[in-house]
């Protein structure tokens, strides 16, 4: 079976949703904000602290790009979708689900975002990361499941109709 590809904003569920989805399909499971860390030995937050938003997009896209996986669920981090080059690697190996979550349930989900790492370039707040990343989720997406109002195991039942 080819790669299952969740994509979405961060506090999405992907992580959530991809565990749940790896024990219904008996598929293995890669999230890519744990392979950075692997890879780098350092925490997300400690990353961009060090090298700045650019520097943790950068190995962002080195730790997609050294993936080489098959029959795997792979929940990605939010900011992914920034790398054309990650995306293309990741259309190429499997089929791409957006998590859909409105605002402000982004919002309430994530609560205080520092230490959490997650990308925000100087000066953008939450609401415009979203907003610049809601295009890029919808472009690279395959398929597109509303997540407003529904509980991860409902979430998992749609990505099981739609694969």
């Amino acid at each position: 079976m080819r790669n299952i590809v969740l994509i979405g904003m961060p506090g999405a569920g992907k992580s959530t949703v991809g565990v749940i989805l790896v024990k219904v399909l008996g598929m293995n499971f890669v999230d890519t904000d744990l392979v950075i860390q692997e890879r780098t030995g350092l925490r997300l937050q400690a990353i961009i602290d060090r090298d700045g938003p650019a520097g943790f997009l950068k190995a962002e896209e080195e730790a997609v790009l050294s993936l080489s996986c098959r029959n795997s669920v792979i929940a990605t981090g939010g900011s992914v979708v920034m790398s054309p080059r990650a995306m293309e690697h990741l259309i190429s190996a499997g089929t791409v689900i957006y998590l859909k979550v409105p605002f402000e349930e982004i919002e309430k989900r994530l609560g205080n975002i520092s230490g959490r790492g997650i990308v925000l370039f100087a000066g953008q707040s939450l609401r415009m990361m979203y907003d610049q990343r809601v295009s890029l989720n919808e472009q690279y997406a395959d398929i597109t499941i509303d997540c407003a109002c529904l509980d991860f195991e409902t979430v998992v039942g749609q990505v099981l109709l739609c694969i």
